[in-house]
């Protein structure tokens, strides 16, 4: 990137989590009044929030905010989607008037759910629509998701939703996805970014046929060929590949990393952008935990590449957030175990003898 991109500055702010704070957390889970290893992953986990939060014992992630980005796909002209455009302006009323599976795991979990329109086809309600780029993102097989000015204002729109939430006080974030078709873009984005031929990335979707399918992987494979000399260039491929909503995560993802804000991954479409936000600094990935893995096929190969391991394995493809706020409660209890377990010292318990077990 040059340095007139507006995102370099988020991106040379980029640091590391709390190499001190993640220390101590993994020398007070030795201290733990339990066997070493016993908690498996959940140890791992608190030692993250410890650095994440560059502070040991962890608190537990109280103020949790999910971002749902909303947006078209020019792509369903294509075919590749089971439902017609006009779900994704219908299901952002949904979760705005609180009726969506995001709203209904949301208030189990103890957290909040905002949703921004980037890209819908129609207009919305002007609440959620501050930082709308375009109806619609373009038909990538055939042509640009978005001109070099929209990929900038989108990207703009993530950081400045990303501030937004952390000013007001988030501890952790959660980015969702709402639109129809937006696996077709990610998906091309995890191949391109992966290197891995399209027809292994493609996926059912929101539940398409086989006819469906066989659309699908020609979309991908066109749009992955107008995006393969743009590899290297993360605002450039989102620009020809991606879309206004995608742009609008990569920022977000990017912003919440230079704002020291720990990030639970949802599902496919969020993972593409992360996937992006790796491209554009590689330390960004030390800021986020995988919340699950879909059954989407590109899924894997994006979380592989950002060599995250998922909390949960659940079968889920919805989006909006959903998978990443089932696991929420998973990475609170491990924090809340390096929290407020007793140490052996504090309780007075005694610690394995000399020689027995190893």
């Amino acid at each position: 990137m040059t340095e007139s991109n507006p995102l370099q500055a988020v991106l040379d702010g980029i640091d590391y989590p709390d190499a001190d704070a993640t220390q101590a957390a993994r020398l007070r889970q030795g201290e733990l009044t339990k066997p070493a290893g016993a908690l498996g992953v959940l140890e791992e986990l608190s030692i993250w929030s410890a650095g994440v939060q560059g502070q040991c014992p962890p608190h537990a992630f109280d103020d949790t905010r999910v971002v749902v980005f909303a947006g078209d796909h020019g792509i369903t002209a294509a075919g590749v989607s089971a439902y017609p455009v006009e779900v994704t302006a219908q299901m952002l009323a949904n979760i705005s008037a609180g009726g969506a599976a995001v709203n209904v795991l949301a208030a189990a979990a103890g957290a909040r759910v905002h949703a921004c329109d980037l890209s819908v086809a129609v207009d919305t309600d002007p609440k959620l629509s501050k930082y709308k780029v375009r109806r619609s993102s373009g038909r990538i097989d055939r042509e640009d998701a978005l001109s070099p000015d929209e990929a900038d204002r989108a990207l703009a729109a993530g950081i400045a939703i990303a501030d937004a939430e952390i000013d007001s006080g988030a501890q952790l974030l959660i980015a969702g996805d709402m639109g129809i078709g937006n696996t077709t873009p990610s998906s091309v984005l995890v191949s391109v970014l992966t290197g891995v031929e399209p027809v292994k990335v493609v996926g059912r979707g929101t539940g398409i046929d086989d006819t469906g399918w066989i659309r699908k992987c020609a979309a991908i494979r066109d749009a992955r060929r107008r995006a393969w000399p743009h590899r290297e260039d993360p605002v450039r491929l989102l620009a020809v590949a991606g879309g206004a909503d995608l742009a609008a995560m990569t920022g977000f993802l990017l912003q919440a990393a230079h704002r020291r804000t720990p990030v639970l991954l949802d599902g496919l479409v969020v993972t593409a952008a992360a996937l992006v936000a790796q491209l554009a600094n590689p330390r960004v990935v030390h800021w986020m935990q995988a919340g699950h893995l879909s059954v989407e096929p590109a899924h894997e190969l994006a979380l592989q590449r950002l060599e995250l391991i998922p909390i949960l394995r659940l079968d889920m493809r919805l989006g909006e957030g959903t998978g990443a706020l089932v696991a929420l409660p998973v990475l609170r209890a491990a924090a809340l175990t390096l929290a407020r377990m007793a140490t052996f010292t504090e309780a007075a318990v005694a610690t394995r003898e000399p020689g027995i077990g190893t």
